[in-house]
């Protein structure tokens, strides 16, 4: 199965690139797109495919009408309808076990179970920030029902981000050329996204899930800390991955998307990580929701609770589950301490006061802060989350039990992998090749063979049935 969806992948994509660069004009391409993007999303969820399509048809009445009058209940009524879909398909059966549990059994609500639509809550998020640049005169409303549904549907990035903002696509749809260099460079992108998430994210997802799934008197202290580690550089690598395949492809099709990731594990404070990490969220929450709140306009009372709800809703956007509304308060709560001082970390102009020393001792509480936050993040429940706190802190289980699951880990190919992947999350081996390249003309070259073995490699890891489905397609 997972092998046959790998190819049909590979057929789907060479195809539909074949296409758009052989048909003639914008609007043949921009119906290829489209036709590809239904297909693609009909491949995984079938039914669901409606209620996509259902979201833009909204969208484009609401941005016909928010355009024609800048009235804020049309805006209103456009965020109702958009998040009560939300809702429904994502936190109706969560939070109708939170009413149940405060009324008697004869009095509880019907609890649903709806399966999850793939990506709903980016294309959801992408359909908002439409209606709402509309509305504050960031983009000209769109008359043409195909460009919205293009802009909604676009297969690179529908399932798993990065999230769009409609004025900085509006442009592109509308008009784009698909140059050499463009295909060279989004093809490398793409190929080394893939071997992100193929080579490096799958080897340190079987480790985490491994551990994950042990139960709570088999979790030693070295196990905890080898699932930590290895789930760190599982979503990293995961969701970075995907995000440079989506960046890859939207450049073999004349888009230039914004970057998603910069290099997190190498920042200094929590700010510093939300800058880098899942950039297209976090600079959702701020545009539409944290400057709207007031940002940090109304005093520092103000500024803090904005935060707050911020970091609530960033939670409460990956799922719906304690864990994940913990996690966003969390780090939330870190953000406001940096910010009061209580926790020191190192800002712009510490160089001169003892600046290394400084800049060393915040990246390793950003680390392990980030580590802490992400086994709560992976964690089914609070209580198994406390079962790995506890373990990472020396209280796990003890003798054979403690040792055994962490051992079968640590061989010289899952230490290859790991020490690949500490490698790889820092800028300098990029850094490095770009440096050589600029140089040494003939080694871009060896970029292009270095691309074919990546594909290669995974052609042949998902061959063996070794693929974990990507993190954020459940979001």
């Amino acid at each position: 199965m997972v092998f046959s969806s790998f190819s049909f992948l590979c057929f789907f994509l060479s195809g539909v690139l074949i296409l758009h660069t052989v048909l003639p004009g914008i609007r043949a391409k921009n119906a290829l797109l489209i036709l590809g993007s239904l297909v693609f999303y009909a491949y995984g969820e079938p039914v669901y495919i409606l209620l996509m399509l259902a979201s833009v048809v909204l969208n484009y009445v609401f941005g016909l009408l928010v355009g024609k009058r800048k009235n804020r209940a049309i805006l209103a009524a456009a965020v109702t309808v958009n998040l009560s879909l939300l809702f429904v398909f994502k936190y109706a059966g969560f939070f109708a076990g939170i009413i149940n549990a405060c009324l008697p059994e004869w009095a509880a609500l019907p609890v649903p179970e709806i399966r999850l639509p793939i990506g709903i809550s980016f294309y959801t998020f992408q359909a908002l920030s439409y209606v709402i640049d509309v509305y504050r005169g960031d983009a000209e409303k769109q008359r043409s029902f195909p460009r919205l549904l293009l802009y909604i549907s676009f297969f690179p990035q529908l399932i798993a981000g990065p999230i769009i903002r409609y004025h900085d696509v509006a442009l592109q749809i509308a008009e784009r050329r698909v140059t050499a260099e463009k295909m060279k460079t989004g093809s490398f992108r793409f190929l080394c996204g893939l071997g992100k998430k193929i080579l490096i994210s799958n080897a340190m997802g079987f480790a985490a899930d491994t551990i994950f799934a042990l139960g709570n008197d088999e979790v030693g202290t070295l196990a905890a800390w080898v699932g930590a580690l290895s789930y760190l550089m599982q979503i990293y690598f995961d969701f970075s991955g995907y995000s440079d395949m989506a960046i890859g492809l939207g450049h073999m099709f004349g888009f230039t998307f914004a970057e998603n990731f910069d290099h997190p594990y190498i920042s200094v404070s929590i700010q510093d990580f939300w800058r880098r990490w899942h950039i297209s969220l976090s600079s959702w929450f701020r545009e539409y929701l944290y400057i709207p709140l007031g940002g940090n306009r109304h005093g520092k009372a103000n500024t803090l609770r904005n935060r707050y709800i911020v970091f609530l809703m960033t939670g409460l956007w990956h799922g719906a589950n304690w864990t994940f509304i913990l996690w966003g308060l969390y780090h939330g709560t870190l953000l406001v301490l940096e910010s009061l001082n209580v926790i020191p970390v190192y800002r712009e102009g510490d160089e001169k006061r003892c600046g290394r020393v400084r800049r060393f001792f915040s990246h390793v509480y950003v680390l392990a802060a980030v580590t802490l936050g992400f086994v709560l993040f992976r964690a089914d429940t609070l209580s198994q989350a406390g079962t790995f706190f506890a373990a990472m802190a020396g209280f796990g289980a003890r003798g054979g039990a403690g040792y055994a699951a962490a051992a079968a880990f640590l061989s010289p190919y899952y230490l290859f992998v790991f020490a690949a992947a500490v490698i790889g999350s820092t800028p300098y081996p990029a850094m490095l090749w770009r440096r050589l390249t600029e140089k040494h003309r003939p080694l871009e070259l060896v970029t292009m063979a270095g691309g074919l073995v990546i594909l290669v490699l995974s052609y042949m890891a998902l061959a063996s049935a070794s693929y974990n489905p990507f993190i954020y397609f459940r979001f």
